[in-house]
């Protein structure tokens, strides 16, 4: 087993290489000058080359890369220009309320669906497998950011039961009841669309699973309904669900910037925002590099969890 995380360790390091250099090109393509931006109306030219002269700005793209590496292997991901403090504390500092809240939408997604998909799949063709059918087609096929704003409609504004925004109440709260709260709407808002596409895998890897061979047997040896469901069948279909898992986990984390966004979330997505908007590139480079690299390490997870329940894959 050790030699196959060890292996999947090692694929993963290309993987994250080529992360830096497309996360380092996609930024220096984007228009605008960030000197210019910091500057606001003292950009004139002397303090604009003097600015990226002390940001390293004015060298080539290939000399600012490796710049740019070298010190992320030392685990200096550079100095934010806008907040003048230490990238890797403010991305540590916003990635933890993202893991909160990606935490908990994977939690309910990866619940929501697999109960969904196994119902749905026992009582295929029947109303509940035509009802779970509706509603997941309704929420894939529904934009995480507008389901937010109708929440906000009416369970904020109209009903009052949920708070708009925020993570804490801003006077008074900031227990654990008081984050729930504040949790309930962007986490079911952000899970909404992977537990549809949970649910209609499981539905898929359960059927096929339940017409094979040993479940007959199991069934003509005279076990009980359940155990044949979530003994057997479940547990082989488990297994081709869990990696959709580990990739819906990526997808959560990469849907909490328009979702982080909609409820003010202070997570890394409404980080990356408000950078892109004040040309922070280097708080921007390091905060979609520890995006994409939780993404690499969720689908490593999912792989050695699912090398487990399949001691074939090893």
């Amino acid at each position: 087993m050790s030699a196959y995380i060890l292996k999947r360790l090692l694929t993963a390091i290309p993987v994250l290489f080529g992360l830096t250099i497309i996360v380092f090109l996609i930024m220096a393509m984007i228009p605008g000058d960030p000197a210019t931006a910091i500057l606001g109306s003292y950009a004139t030219p002397e303090n604009v080359a003097k600015l990226n002269q002390d940001l390293g700005l004015d060298k080539t793209l290939v000399e600012q890369y490796f710049i740019w590496v070298g010190n992320l292997l030392q685990g200096d991901l550079g100095r934010s220009y806008t907040l003048n403090r230490p990238v890797l504390d403010e991305v540590l500092e916003r990635f933890s309320a993202t893991l909160i809240l990606a935490g908990t939408a994977l939690l309910l997604c990866s619940v929501l669906g697999l109960i969904a998909g196994i119902i749905s799949a026992v009582r295929q063709y029947g109303w509940a497998d035509k009802m779970i059918t509706l509603l997941v087609l309704v929420g894939i096929s529904t934009p995480s950011f507008w389901l937010g704003l109708l929440m906000i409609l009416f369970f904020a504004v109209k009903v009052r039961l949920f708070p708009a925004s925020g993570m804490y109440a801003i006077y008074g709260g900031g227990d654990l009841p008081d984050l729930l709260h504040h949790l309930a709407m962007p986490a079911f808002t952000l899970s909404v669309v992977a537990t549809g596409v949970i649910a209609r895998l499981t539905r898929t890897a359960m059927l096929e699973v339940l017409r094979q061979d040993y479940i007959r047997t199991a069934r003509a040896k005279g076990l009980s309904e359940r155990k044949v469901i979530y003994k057997h069948a479940f547990k082989a279909a488990l297994v081709s669900v869990v990696p959709v898992i580990g990739i819906q986990a990526g997808f959560v984390i990469g849907g909490a910037v328009y979702i982080e966004t909609v409820f003010q979330w202070p997570g890394i997505g409404s980080m990356l925002v408000t950078a892109i908007s004040t040309r922070d590139l280097l708080l921007v480079q390091g905060g979609v590099l520890i995006v994409a690299a939780s993404y690499v390490l969720f689908n490593l997870m999912a792989d050695v969890v699912q090398s487990l329940l399949d001691p074939r894959l090893r």
